[in-house]
């Protein structure tokens, strides 16, 4: 167990390398390289609060815990320091070079200590009306509790120095509130010249204002954060709703334990000392020396400065053409099945086709699955005056969509006021399948349309998720998507599902099923082949039964962004499995299998990544695609993904990450799958 935990560790960290690797990528605009970081630094946040806590815990379980893991934790945990700690350095380097192009594009990010007197009173001014009022500043005293340190927060110890003789030094702290302001303060350009400055600095520049009152003078400001456990305890009281019991441990993970302490790497020692002390924090392996600047990932919002030429260019969503303005598009989707990619066709086909469904008087009621949506949803309201038309509505509101779960309760409450009805998904399962179901009557029948995708509902987060979805009304399809929702109602009814695949009760089945039938016909000396492509590939008996599938001969190409826990090179074994990792402008999200099949080519579509949890402890759905001409449509992305010598890395076992280099002109597949889009959508 423990070093198939080890491996999904080390195949994180060095996805989130990949993600690195962007932000030095010179054919990447500079400002985006920025964005990069953050990304990144998010990144890292996310795993020290989810995936180290978890190890964290494992290592205090004692003996009997480590010796049934054959491993120990604390083993894990320290190559795992070692390798953040190299990819710090990394990061510092690379954010050097970064801030260097900058100014060479005329964008200069300066601290308090580089300012003209004009901008200095400009930062002054701005600090007192808008900062100001938002600090609330503390002195560390012996008994001052520091135990309620917001997580992921960015603090100033502040170094203060007695002017009264005889009065010994005390430590300030203050909490910069990027929260509540931009972490960034566009100043007046002079010449042409972009000024940027950190809140961090607004508030080292004011900070002797706030102070000066107890009698002290600013010897430095230091910057610390603190990282916390994430997990959510769901505890069994059966007296509490459940949406209680997700709201208590939401107040619980605020106090979690800390997994994560940054610190300036120039705090005084004493400084230091008293922090720590209060924090509890005795082991040094939760302790971190870094720069002068934490929390990188605000600067996924860094200001708009600059030319053009500095960021990605605007690009249109393609139109696609099944769907001609004004027409209606339920009455496209009976004609023949539609395959949306995002962010290539615009997401607000989602949203007019639901608009449609809630004004529609033929529209008899609207099923949604609902894991991540957008702060100001226009699904959301979409469903609720479709609610208020007298349709019935149903939103499978999952709670346990991590970080997401104080968004997903504000609007299921909102939901519940308006008339629809919603379910908290199904006990013990996570809810991660990505549903529409659309009923309507027409000429005295019932007619089922579905949708089925790979990301979600979320018209923020598809501008930059590359994700699919397939709308469609064929019976098959549908009637089982109907049953998926039954389940949802009433658990025990499982239904038989021959068109669907469906986690937690076959999927693991089916695939292996897929892969022997490959293995079949490659034993027969007839072509095989299996393509995947996924966010993350590390479920111990799949990958094994893909090594059974390669050594008879079958042809198996993967396609995985983020996780992956195959070693696609075991020498004496036949073993060559050639793999590659996309990272690019999108977010690669969307999932697809593929096999063969003796010719008669089955594709499928999945909310599911190839994870144990997936399979074994969601509810995911696959769906197949069963279109020609969609089927073939999938088939080239996939073929255009695969030729990528420009973004794609070799995914090797040294986990090297080496760029996908083969001699040829250079070939983006990002931008080579817009072109192709483009080129159906004038078909």
């Amino acid at each position: 167990m423990m070093n198939n935990l080890r491996n999904k560790e080390l195949s994180w960290l060095s996805f989130n390398d990949r993600v690195l690797q962007e932000a030095d990528n010179p054919h990447v605009p500079v400002l985006e390289r920025l964005k990069f970081l953050g990304i990144y630094s998010n990144n890292l946040d996310e795993f020290f609060r989810v995936r180290v806590a978890t190890l964290l815990h494992l290592s205090q379980l004692g003996k009997r815990v480590k010796s049934y893991l054959n491993e120990e934790p604390d083993s894990v945990l320290s190559q795992i320091n070692s390798i953040v700690a190299s990819q710090q350095e990394k990061f510092r380097k690379i954010y050097k070079k970064v801030v260097n192009e900058l100014e060479r594009n005329n964008i200069f990010i300066i601290d308090e200590t580089e300012l003209t007197a004009e901008q200095e009173k400009y930062v002054c001014r701005y600090f007192e009306k808008y900062v100001r009022p938002y600090l609330d500043p503390v002195i560390l005293g012996k008994d001052t509790d520091i135990s309620d340190l917001i997580n992921d927060s960015v603090y100033l110890v502040i170094d203060l120095k007695a002017e009264e003789p005889n009065t010994s030094s005390k430590a300030g702290l203050v909490r910069v509130p990027a929260d509540k302001i931009s972490r960034f303060l566009k100043l007046p350009s002079v010449d042409d010249r972009n000024y940027i400055i950190l809140l961090d600095d607004v508030i080292r520049l004011g900070i002797s204002n706030v102070f000066d009152v107890f009698n002290f003078s600013i010897a430095g400001a230091y910057t610390i954060k603190i990282t916390r456990n994430a997990e959510l305890d769901i505890d069994d009281d059966l007296s509490k709703s459940y949406v209680e019991k997700v709201s208590r441990s939401l107040k619980k993970r605020k106090a979690g334990y800390p997994v994560r302490f940054l610190y300036d790497r120039n705090i005084p020692e004493s400084l230091l000392k008293i922090i720590s002390k209060k924090l509890n924090l005795l082991k040094p392996d939760s302790m971190f020396a870094g720069g002068r600047y934490h929390n990188f990932k605000d600067f996924m919002d860094f200001p708009e400065v600059g030319s053009d030429k500095l960021r990605y260019e605007n690009r249109r969503a393609i139109a696609h053409q099944s769907f001609a303005s004004g027409k209606s598009l339920l009455s496209r989707i009976k004609k023949s099945d539609v395959l949306l990619h995002f962010p290539y066709h615009s997401f607000n086909n989602i949203v007019k086709l639901i608009r449609e469904a809630a004004l529609d008087p033929k529209v008899i009621s609207i099923k949604m699955t609902i894991y991540r949506v957008a702060h100001n949803s226009s699904i959301m309201i979409s469903l609720i005056n479709a609610a208020k038309n007298g349709k019935q509505v149903t939103a499978i509101m999952e709670l346990q969509a991590r970080f997401n779960e104080e968004l997903n309760i504000y609007w299921a409450k909102k939901l519940i006021s308006s008339g629809v009805k919603v379910t908290y998904g199904v006990p013990g399962l996570k809810v991660h399948a990505k549903l529409l179901f659309i009923q309507r009557q027409e000429d005295k029948r019932i007619v089922n349309y579905a949708g089925i995708g790979t990301g979600n509902f979320n018209e923020l987060t598809a501008k930059t998720f590359s994700d699919s979805l397939l709308l469609t009304s064929h019976k098959g399809i549908t009637s089982e998507v109907e049953q998926v929702f039954k389940f949802f109602d009433k658990n025990y009814e499982i239904g038989n599902f021959k068109h669907l695949i469906l986690s937690p009760f076959n999927s693991r089945n089916k695939i292996v099923r897929l892969i022997n039938s490959e293995i079949r016909h490659a034993k027969q000396g007839e072509k095989a082949e299996i393509i995947f492509k996924l966010n993350n590939l590390v479920d111990h008996r799949l990958i094994l039964k893909l090594y059974e599938a390669h050594k008879v001969g079958v042809n198996i190409k993967l396609i995985v962004r983020g996780m992956f826990s195959l070693i696609p090179s075991i020498p004496n074994q036949n073993i060559e499995i050639e793999s590659i990792g996309v990272i690019d402008r999108y977010l690669e999200h969307s999932r697809f299998l593929y096999f063969f099949s003796g010719g008669k080519e089955k594709i499928f579509l999945t909310s599911s990544d190839l994870m144990e949890r997936n399979l074994d402890r969601r509810v995911e759905v696959a769906c197949p695609v069963y279109d020609i001409e969609l089927k073939k449509e999938i088939k080239d992305i996939l073929d255009i993904q695969w030729k990528d010598n420009t973004q794609a890395r070799v995914l090797d076992n040294d986990l090297s990450n080496k760029y996908r280099k083969n001699g040829k002109p250079e070939f983006r597949s990002q931008y080579e799958i817009y072109k192709f889009l483009a080129i159906k959508s004038k078909s």
